[in-house]
Order: structure tokens, then C-alpha cells, then sequence
């Protein structure tokens, strides 16, 4: 595992991830929050070489499974880091009743998390998705908001991101669009993401977005009306 340093307090670490033969990748964040404790956002698989470097900055406290389809590598992390607890939207505790989740995610920050992250839910949507400010970096830390692919050299995901109108420009693919089944709730939750102090976007497919994050969410929701 590759932790790549964003900010004094924020590391990412990508892996490759391959969904319905599409090569998609992932990514992890890592925050040291204000009390030094560490807050683990969408874990990738990491090896015990990967979790002494988690430790070697802090102890891993949060753990984090976003939305409803990163959360595969939850429980493995978990297990690596006893006494962390795992936060989750309530609707994963029936997709996963194996998964011990210890507090819900919703609009609420927990009070451990020592004011570092502004939790906001996407809701109308099946992703479920729950995104998060982190005011000291100004990054939104996000999963599936949107994806971001400058290059790609395998074919077919090549295709897959062209079909859905998203290679070489940040966005939401057009197959992805779907899944939004309340607009009118998915925007009110968008206006108020391109309103939040941020300027880059961690995301989990794709390249980082670094600067002009308001921007880039306003043009890629804006099939929402």
C-alpha cells in the first residue's frame, strides 16, 4: 500500500478494483483527526505491511463505509484495528447483518471526530451516499459523487466511460443517473455540497481533483434541473 500525503492530515492509497470487467480501481482516505487518532474513509485491501504504516501515523478510531457499495473491505480492517469503530448509513446493516457497524452515518458529525469533517447525506438515491468536508484541507471526501478518468488503456472501460459521457471530463456517468429516483431531494443535497468551503475532491474512481470542486459537482449534476 502506497499512502499518498494530501494535506498535514490527509493520506489517500488507491488499488486496483475490477467491477462487472470493468477496471475502475478504488481509493481509501486516511484523516488524522484533532485528537491524533486516525479516521479511515472507504478501506481498500491493505496487507500487514499496509496496517503498520496506518499505525506508524496514529490509531485507526473511525472507520468508515460511505455509501452502500464500499464497504467490502470493512470488516477486514476492522478486525485489523480493534477497538475502531465502524460507521455506516443504517440501510447496509441489512445488506451486510455480518458486518458489525457501530454508529449510523447521517448529517450529524460524532463529537470524536473533534470538528474535522462535516458529514452530508445525499439522499433520493440509491448509492445512499453520505459525503464529507474536511475544512482544514478544504477536500470533500467522497466515493461516487463523481469519477474522473483523464486516461484509461483498457478498452472496454474505455468504452464504459465514453458511452456514459464521462473520459477525460469529471462527472456522473450517464448509466449511474438511474439510480437517483428523488430529484428534487438528490438536489437540494447537491446545492448545498457546491455551496460547502472545499476546492478538491478526493474520489474513489479516477484521477484527484485538486482545484475547482464546486465547479465540477455544479456541471456534473446539472442533468438534475
Amino acid at each position: 500500500m502506497q499512502l499518498q500525503r494530501l494535506h498535514e492530515d490527509v493520506w489517500t492509497a488507491s488499488a486496483p478494483q475490477t467491477m462487472l470487467g470493468l477496471h475502475l480501481g478504488t481509493r481509501m482516505t486516511v484523516v488524522r483527526l484533532p485528537s491524533g487518532g486516525l479516521w479511515v474513509h472507504s478501506p481498500i485491501a491493505v496487507d500487514e505491511e499496509g496496517h503498520e504504516a496506518l499505525r506508524d501515523l496514529g490509531t485507526v478510531e473511525h472507520i468508515v463505509a460511505p455509501n452502500l457499495y464500499h464497504h467490502l473491505h470493512v470488516g477486514p480492517m476492522a478486525a485489523a484495528h480493534p477497538g475502531a469503530a465502524v460507521h455506516a448509513r443504517p440501510r447496509l446493516r441489512k445488506k451486510r447483518p455480518d458486518l458489525h457497524i457501530d454508529a449510523d452515518l447521517g448529517d450529524a458529525a460524532p463529537s470524536a471526530w473533534g470538528g474535522a469533517l462535516t458529514p452530508v447525506h445525499i439522499g433520493g438515491t440509491m448509492l445512499d451516499e453520505v459525503v464529507f468536508l474536511h475544512a482544514p484541507s478544504r477536500l470533500l471526501i467522497s466515493c461516487d459523487l463523481v469519477e474522473n478518468f483523464t486516461s484509461c488503456p483498457h478498452l472496454l472501460t474505455r468504452m464504459y466511460l465514453k458511452v456514459g459521457g464521462i473520459y477525460q471530463k469529471p462527472g456522473l456517468s450517464r448509466p449511474l443517473r438511474l439510480v437517483f429516483r428523488d430529484r428534487p431531494r438528490a438536489r437540494e443535497a447537491i446545492d448545498y455540497i457546491i455551496g460547502l468551503p472545499f476546492d478538491g475532491i478526493v474520489l474513489s474512481h479516477g484521477d484527484l481533483i485538486t482545484e475547482g470542486g464546486p465547479d465540477v459537482v455544479a456541471a456534473s449534476y446539472a442533468w438534475l434541473g
